[in-house]
């Protein structure tokens, strides 16, 4: 079984920064692509940036150089470092792992539970 932990959510102020990390943990021998998910209250889900193994990125416009993905293949984890933000950035974000290859599965999705970020004065 695959599992997904995100850490590094919390409140912080306009302009300010974070870092969001996903570790993922279970009988793997690689993941394709690693990636961040948020939902704000009353939205859809929707891709923040992902990354691939071979570490081609994928932003979405509205946080084009604010933030930055990056990934440790060998410790399975993705992080995500988020700049300027805005309290449009406020949402529950959601780490995605895809194309996963375990000892027993190929090319199935996991998500990890959450973490909330709330950007406010």
């Amino acid at each position: 079984q695959v599992q997904l932990v995100e850490s590094g959510g919390g409140l912080v102020q306009p302009g300010g920064s974070l870092r969001l990390s996903c570790a993922a943990s279970g009988s793997i021998f690689s993941i394709y692509v690693m990636g961040w998910y948020r939902q704000a209250p009353g939205k859809q889900r929707e891709l923040v940036a992902h990354i691939t193994s071979g570490g081609n990125t994928n932003y979405a416009d509205s946080v084009k150089g604010r933030f930055t993905i990056s990934r440790d293949n060998a410790k399975n984890t993705v992080y995500l470092q988020m700049n300027s933000l805005k309290p449009e950035d406020t949402a529950v974000y959601y780490c995605n792992a895809a194309g996963v290859i375990t000892t027993t599965r190929v090319g199935m999705d996991y998500w990890g539970k959450g973490t909330l970020v709330t950007v406010s004065s």
